[in-house]
């Protein structure tokens, strides 16, 4: 019998101490719409680095993840609640390890990509969401990094725009 009431409330406090954690949850996006009731269109992105294929790899990548989201509907005609631009100003690779048998030649590399975003109502012009947003991912090299580096742009447009427009919708500005 004792075992058993012990067991009890036990358990019960360990309930106790589970649900105020969950009490706060919120399921899906916290902006202050409902979802799909505003719409968002990508307008331009520009590229001041000297890396190629950036721009259509995040244009691509911003879409997806809107529509994915779901929090705006992507609007692909020019008559969009709000619009978001961009400028890519950064694209940098380092170094991460090196060849074992060779110290001189790497073999992992970490890239990232900043953009500046800014996401402005279209009708006011009111800026809603200015600010850098980054993306990250690595690379192995092999023998042709031209070839590594090709194949991980998308990847890496995929994080930016994941992280962007994560802040863009839960209002992380």
């Amino acid at each position: 019998m004792m075992n058993r009431s012990v067991l009890r409330v036990l358990g019960l406090a360990g309930l106790l101490a589970f649900l105020p954690g969950c009490a706060s949850y919120q399921l899906g996006s916290t902006a202050a719409f409902p979802a799909g009731q505003h719409s968002l269109q990508v307008a331009g992105i520009s590229n001041l680095t000297n890396e190629p294929r950036l721009i259509e790899a995040l244009n691509n990548a911003l879409r997806k993840r809107l529509q994915q989201d779901g929090t705006y509907k992507l609007d692909t005609r020019g008559e969009s609640d709000v619009v978001l631009t961009g400028v890519i100003t950064r694209f940098d690779r380092s170094v991460l390890s090196l060849q074992p048998a060779d110290i001189l030649t790497a073999r992992d590399y970490a890239l990232s990509m900043t953009a500046k975003l800014t996401v402005k109502e279209r009708a006011g012009g009111k800026v809603l969401f200015d600010r850098e947003v980054s993306g990250r991912t690595t690379i192995r090299a092999g023998t042709d990094l031209a070839s590594a580096e090709r194949q991980a742009v998308p990847l890496l447009a995929e994080d930016l725009a994941r992280n962007a427009i994560s802040l863009v919708v839960n209002g992380g500005w």
